[in-house]
């Protein structure tokens, strides 16, 4: 897949493959450098939420990028506190008025956990969606029981489940799940924090295709028919996780990266639902 077929228009109802990640990207300038980088780097699609306290920063990085607001795919997330339905309309309206925009492409519930009833939280995601303020209705961290009742809730999959997955936690419950129906996976933390670069079979692939580390670990997620939303700070960074793109991996490559015995989830809060 080239750079220019992962760049996919929001207004073609589809959200491009990469984007950029800005948990704990919690400095001020720092996080709106990286947006504004990430942008002009042709990153087309934006990633943050209420609890990583950046949405002001990233909307200044959307306003001072050299790209339209219409042609970025922004996404935000209600914290497990603001999951009440009057607390998701007051909180989102803020987050928007952080942000700069007048909507988000998709809104996504951070974590079925807390204030989350899967009745009270999405008909609030519901009316946010009729009122235009949110295009997608988005959950992140759900299972296959809690996407089994907001289908039953919405009356359709959910646009988008968010979730940690990488080539040492690679979700397979979840990706079979998704498998055939209107619902997209998107990786959250998709190298590890680092970790997939120590694994030899990433290695090896990487020396085959004279790449980096993070480069194959981003093309078998997006082998895998996940988005990936890495976090990068700086500018190298930024454009080596944009060159994955150019990346592709052939059979071999992906079953090596499948054969790696580890397993190592990095986010694990006690409120989890697998906990």
């Amino acid at each position: 897949m080239s750079q220019n077929e992962q760049r996919r228009a929001p207004l073609a109802n589809e959200m491009p493959m990469l984007g950029l990640g800005t948990w704990q990207n919690d400095d001020a300038d720092q996080c709106a450098e990286s947006v504004r980088t990430a942008l002009e780097a042709g990153y087309r699609h934006i990633d943050t939420a209420q609890a990583y306290g950046n949405e002001e920063a990233v909307g200044r990085g959307i306003a001072e990028a050299d790209v339209p607001r219409e042609d970025v795919f922004l996404a935000t997330k209600v914290w497990i506190d603001n999951l009440a339905h009057d607390d998701v309309l007051s909180t989102t309206e803020e987050s928007l008025e952080k942000l700069g925009v007048d909507s988000v492409d998709l809104l996504y519930v951070h974590w079925p956990a807390r204030e989350y009833d899967a009745e009270e939280t999405l008909s609030a995601f519901q009316q946010l969606r009729a009122d235009g303020l949110v295009d997608r209705i988005g959950v992140s961290n759900f299972e296959p029981r809690h996407l089994d009742e907001a289908r039953d809730v919405l009356g359709e999959d959910p646009f988008a489940n968010q979730v940690e997955l990488h080539p040492l936690l690679p979700q397979e419950e979840l990706r079979e799940y998704a498998a055939g129906r209107d619902l997209e996976l998107v990786a959250y933390s998709p190298l590890a924090r680092g970790d997939v670069f120590e694994q030899p079979e990433i290695q090896d692939v990487a020396e085959k295709h004279g790449v980096s580390e993070a480069q194959v670990s981003l093309a078998w997620v997006r082998e895998k028919g996940v988005t990936a939303i890495p976090k990068a700070t700086g500018e190298d960074h930024i454009t080596d996780n944009f060159a994955s793109l150019d990346v592709d991996l052939d059979d071999e490559d992906v079953e090596q990266i499948d054969g790696i015995d580890g397993r190592d989830r990095q986010v694990d809060p006690g409120f989890a639902p697998w906990n």
